[in-house]
């Protein structure tokens, strides 16, 4: 039995196993439950057709699925296609009803966060928002912002003791 040698029964054994730790990493990046499942699926499709790429030598078969899952889940929410689906969704009444039907606050948390987030210097400010809210690697926001990624690196530390201070 061999995934390289693309064994029906090992990538069964694979799914049976991993699904549910691959969900849960999906599902930290695409919230919408039915998008994380397609995306799951297409998870094993990529693990199934690019197993030979796998390298032992360079570290565990489940990190390399992890990375596989987290590349295509944010993938998915930077297509255009998920993004033009998120602005046509409205807000689901869960977020404005309890079951009692009576109004409840939205999330404070989120809220009260770009706004302490919009305090910061404007370059501080679009790389929390590139890294924390967009989910962008420190390399990606290098690229994008054209900044060395020393820089980027030191920009976000300090906004990041910024933001401690104004949430004292």
């Amino acid at each position: 039995m061999s995934l390289k040698a693309k064994d029906q029964q090992s990538f069964s054994y694979l799914y049976d196993n991993y699904a549910g730790a691959l969900y849960s990493i999906v599902l930290q990046v695409v919230p919408d439950k039915d998008i994380a499942s397609d995306v799951l699926q297409e998870v094993f499709v990529n693990i199934w057709r690019k197993i030979e790429s796998y390298d032992p030598t360079k570290g565990r078969l489940f990190t390399w699925m992890l990375n596989v899952a987290r590349n295509l889940a944010i993938d998915m929410v930077r297509s255009k296609a998920y993004q033009n689906s998120q602005k046509n969704q409205g807000m689901p009444e869960s977020d404005f009803f309890d079951k009692g039907g009576s109004s409840t606050q939205l999330s404070v948390d989120n809220i009260g966060l770009k706004k302490v987030v919009n305090k910061l210097k404007i370059e501080h400010r679009v790389l929390i928002d590139l890294a924390y809210f967009k989910g962008y690697t420190h390399e990606e926001i290098a690229e994008i912002e054209s900044l060395p990624l020393g820089t980027v690196k030191t920009r976000i530390r300090s906004a990041l003791i910024q933001l401690r201070e104004y949430l004292k």
